[in-house]
């Protein structure tokens, strides 16, 4: 009993500080009262309530509903005419019918000043393009929608394009102008990658605060509920090129939270230059996102490629403070490297993690790549994790950017790593040719700032395992050099991290490439 009444007690000081905060970043966005504080405040306290009490399972959608397929769900059509806010302003908001994997209502609720409607569900609102046969499914879930997506001008100033949708747990997609939707964030992730099971915090209501007729930002709150968490949220959105969503996340613990995934980012790699290897594929290339970007508190840059590993592996990127920023990243950006008229991956887009405020500290980032078969699964994951876990009864504030990435990212570096690839070490017709285990990397920089002197030096370490050869190449293209690394694996089999970077006179010319391989890789893909 004295432990529950200490809980209470300590989230009853913490929500004073959170509504301090609130307050105080109400002070930051130029106004004593800018439309959301308040809605802000009570959404905090809605959170910390639901934190002190059990958590519920929500109530699931009708068996029909959910046994809707894939196609059966995209034929759903919403009528555009019925957008909130389709009669004056920049921004129009359309709704999502629940069912297929979307089982799970949310609640949407309109801030026009001092007045909160609740946006109701209106099946009159939807249509199935073809129609289904037998009665329409959608009178059953008159107790929300499943989430929703926002139209803006981004591209053309006379037509509003969607840029921005929130759907399924607390997953939300973000787009520049030029982009199509590739990787997803979510609000928060809990145990991924893990032994065990992971679990899905899910966003149970939103409140759409009505913008000015002439606004560039729209502000949306969100209730966050979890078996093990809760939360408040509040996204600051402002699209264009590129867009950003500055998030202000207030979360409640209700049981202790050992690795929680603070802004986390999902993406998928199925193959492309890092494997797998023998891919039956006419595309090279098949993914949303080719590499992790930290830049660490101390402005060390880092460039980490992703792939398709045989088993699930976790690489982590230590710090003691809070990261400048870090993020998945789509490099390659010609047509021509992926050959895919339909999912154009050359421009997805890539999304960029810069800490703002709160209880940012030591922590680390946590990369998690999932072995998947085909390109329907996300199987990479990407957050930071505070070294001190949140114990339950216990609140923690962060804020943060999100901003959408093209072809120039935010690596300040004289050359960053433009392609990655890696084969057997030796050449055919040698001996070496036929120790698969040896391996070769090449790792191709490009910077307008390399000097063509001569002078610029390769550092190349491994943590286990001997590295055979290290050499530079330059590349025909200007500005562009090849750094070609031979690694003989480590013999009792612990995996060998690598690290690689371009440096003259001691002074770093470029990012630095890191990469864990394990010498069983192979044995697992053939």
């Amino acid at each position: 009993m004295t432990h529950r009444y200490t809980n209470m007690l300590s989230k009853r000081v913490n929500a004073g500080r959170e509504l301090k905060i609130v307050l105080a970043l109400a002070w930051l966005a130029g106004g004593s009262n800018p439309a959301w504080a308040e809605p802000m405040a009570q959404v905090i306290e809605r959170a910390q309530d639901l934190a002190a009490s059990e958590w519920r399972a929500p109530v699931p959608v009708h068996p029909e509903l959910a046994a809707l397929d894939y196609d059966a769900y995209r034929a759903i059509r919403y009528d555009p005419d019925q957008a909130l806010w389709s009669d004056s302003g920049p921004f129009h908001i359309q709704f999502f019918h629940p069912g297929f994997l979307y089982n799970e209502v949310v609640l949407i609720h309109e801030v026009d000043g001092k007045v909160v409607r609740r946006v109701p569900f209106d099946p009159a609102r939807f249509s199935f393009d073809p129609p289904l046969d037998g009665p329409p499914l959608q009178s059953d879930a008159a107790g929300g929608h499943a989430g929703f997506r926002v139209h803006y001008p981004i591209n053309r100033a006379d037509r509003r394009d969607e840029f921005l949708v929130f759907l399924g747990a607390s997953y939300f997609r973000l787009i520049g102008r030029d982009q199509v939707y590739g990787l997803s964030a979510r609000g928060l992730a809990l145990d991924s990658g893990g032994p065990g099971a992971e679990e899905f915090p899910v966003f149970r209501e939103f409140w759409m605060i009505r913008p000015d007729h002439d606004a560039d930002a729209l502000v949306v709150l969100a209730l966050l509920d979890s078996p093990s968490v809760t939360g408040a949220y509040r996204f600051e959105v402002r699209p264009g090129d590129p867009s950003s969503i500055d998030v202000d996340a207030h979360l409640f613990a209700r049981e202790d939270l050992v690795r929680p995934g603070i802004a986390p980012l999902t993406s998928m790699y199925t193959h492309g230059d890092m494997g797998p290897f023998l891919a039956d594929d006419f595309r090279p290339r098949v993914h949303d996102s080719d590499g992790l970007m930290v830049i660490s508190s101390r402005g060390e840059t880092q460039w980490r490629p992703l792939s398709n590993r045989a088993r699930v592996r976790i690489a982590t990127f230590v710090d003691d403070a809070p990261p400048r920023g870090f993020g998945l990243l789509q490099r390659r950006r010609d047509w021509v490297d992926f050959q895919d008229l339909e999912a154009r991956y050359e421009r997805r887009p890539g999304l960029w993690v810069e800490p703002l405020a709160g209880d940012w500290r030591g922590g680390r980032v946590e990369l998690v790549e999932i072995p998947t078969a085909d390109e329907t699964h996300d199987n990479i994951v990407v957050f930071w994790v505070p070294d001190e876990p949140v114990e339950a009864g216990q609140s923690r504030h962060f804020a943060y950017r999100l901003t959408t990435v093209g072809k120039k990212d935010p690596s300040d570096e004289p050359a960053r790593v433009h392609a990655t690839r890696t084969g057997r070490a030796g050449l055919p017709g040698q001996e070496r040719w036929r120790q698969r285990a040896q391996r070769r990397f090449v790792i191709d920089f490009q910077g307008r700032a390399l000097p063509g002197d001569g002078s610029i030096e390769l550092s190349a370490t491994a943590s286990a395992g001997e590295i055979l050869e290290a050499r530079l190449e330059r590349l025909p293209e200007e500005h562009s050099l090849r750094a070609v690394i031979a690694l003989d694996p480590d013999p009792d089999g612990m995996p060998s991290d690598l690290r690689v970077f371009l440096h003259r006179d001691g002074a770093p010319l470029s990012e630095v490439w890191t990469y864990v391989w394990y010498p069983d890789e192979l044995d697992h893909h053939l």
